[in-house]
C-alpha cells in the first residue's frame, strides 16, 4: 500500500511538471506571436500615417501651394476601431476575429517652440530667441531661472559635440522631448511645457518656423514679438473661417505687417504619428516623429524615431 502510494505521488508530480511545462510553452508562444502581430500592426498604422501625409504633400504640390492646416485629412483622428472593420467586404480572418482595436492621431509637430531654435543661428539670433521663449513662460507662469539653466545646458551640450576632444562633464544633446529633464527643467515643468514645445533637428542650422494655421493661440502669441493674447486668438479665429496661405496674408488680416514673422510659416514638415492598439490583453502604444521633404531627389516622409511603451489594459466591461 504505501509502494502504491509514492508511486500515485510520483506519477501526479511527473504529470503536474509536464503540464506546467505544456502550459508555460504554450504562454511564451502566445506572447510571442502577440509581440509580432503588434509589431506588423503598428508598423502598418505608421506607414499608412506616412501614406497620408505623402499624398497631402502630391496634392499640394499639384495646387503649386504648401499650405497645412486642421482641416487637412491627416489632422483627422482615428478614433478608437475594431480592426475588423478595415477588412474589404468578404475577408475574414481567424486573427482579426480576435479583440483587437486600434487608434491613431497625426499632430504637427510645428504647431509648437522647437528647443533647439535657442542654439540656432548667430548670438543675436539666439537671444531673439530666448526672448520668445521667456514670452511663453511667462504666459504658463514657469520660472525663469529654469529657462535659463535650460538655454546653458543646450549651449554646453551643442559644444560639446563640436568639440575635440569631447567635453566629458556636458549634457548630451536631446533628441526627444521628455530628454529635457537632462538639461534641467523640473517634472511639473515638463508637464506644463509639453503642448507647447518639442524638439527637432535644425534645418541648414536656421530655426524652426511656427505654422500659424495649426499653432495654438499660446504659441502664436511667443513666437512673434509686438502681438499680445488678443491678437493671437483673433488670427486663430480668423484661420478657421479661411486658413491662410502665407504669413503676409496673416500680417495683414491683423493689420499688423510690422510685425517680426521670421518665425512664422504656414506649412510643416514635421509631423507626430501615434498609434494605439489594444489586441487581447496587451496593450502599446507607439510614437514616431516624421520629416516630410521635397528636394530634387524626390518628395518623401522618412522616420526620424519611433518609441513604444506599454499602457494599462482598462478591465472588462469599462
Amino acid at each position: 500500500l504505501l509502494l502504491a502510494m509514492i508511486t500515485v505521488a510520483l506519477v501526479a508530480t511527473l504529470a503536474a511538471s509536464a503540464l506546467w511545462r505544456q502550459w508555460r510553452g504554450v504562454e511564451i508562444e502566445s506572447a510571442e506571436r502577440a509581440r509580432v502581430q503588434s509589431d506588423w500592426i503598428l508598423t502598418g498604422a505608421l506607414d499608412w500615417g506616412r501614406l497620408i501625409l505623402q499624398g497631402d504633400l502630391n496634392e499640394d504640390m499639384r495646387k503649386n501651394q504648401l499650405v497645412d492646416d486642421l482641416t487637412e485629412p491627416w489632422a483627422v483622428p482615428l478614433a478608437e476601431a475594431r480592426l475588423s472593420t478595415f477588412l474589404a467586404a468578404g475577408e475574414t480572418s481567424t486573427d482579426v476575429d480576435r479583440d483587437a482595436f486600434l487608434a491613431g492621431q497625426i499632430s504637427d509637430l510645428q504647431a509648437r517652440l522647437n528647443v533647439m531654435n535657442l542654439t540656432a543661428g548667430s548670438a543675436d539670433d539666439q537671444l531673439a530667441a530666448l526672448e520668445r521663449f521667456s514670452r511663453l513662460f511667462d504666459q504658463l507662469g514657469l520660472p525663469s531661472q529654469e529657462l535659463g539653466a535650460l538655454q546653458r545646458a543646450l549651449a554646453r551640450a551643442q559644444q560639446a559635440m563640436t568639440s575635440t576632444p569631447p567635453t566629458g562633464d556636458a549634457p548630451l544633446l536631446p533628441t526627444r522631448f521628455d530628454q529635457l529633464a537632462w538639461l534641467g527643467l523640473s517634472a511639473a515643468t515638463l508637464e506644463r511645457l509639453r503642448p507647447y514645445l518639442t524638439v527637432l533637428p535644425l534645418l541648414g542650422g536656421r530655426a524652426t518656423p511656427v505654422n500659424l494655421n495649426t499653432a495654438s493661440a499660446t504659441v502664436i502669441q511667443a513666437a512673434i514679438p509686438g502681438l499680445d493674447r488678443a491678437l493671437a486668438e483673433r488670427l486663430v479665429s480668423l484661420r478657421a473661417q479661411q486658413r491662410f496661405t502665407s504669413v503676409a496674408q496673416a500680417m495683414t488680416a491683423l493689420e499688423r505687417g510690422k510685425l517680426d514673422s521670421g518665425w512664422a510659416a504656414v506649412s510643416s514638415s514635421f509631423f507626430e504619428i501615434r498609434g494605439r492598439l489594444r489586441l487581447d490583453d496587451v496593450a502599446l502604444e507607439e510614437v514616431a516623429v516624421v520629416q516630410r521633404q521635397s528636394d530634387v531627389r524626390g518628395r518623401s516622409v522618412r522616420t526620424l524615431w519611433r518609441a513604444r511603451s506599454a499602457l494599462t489594459v482598462p478591465p472588462a466591461g469599462q
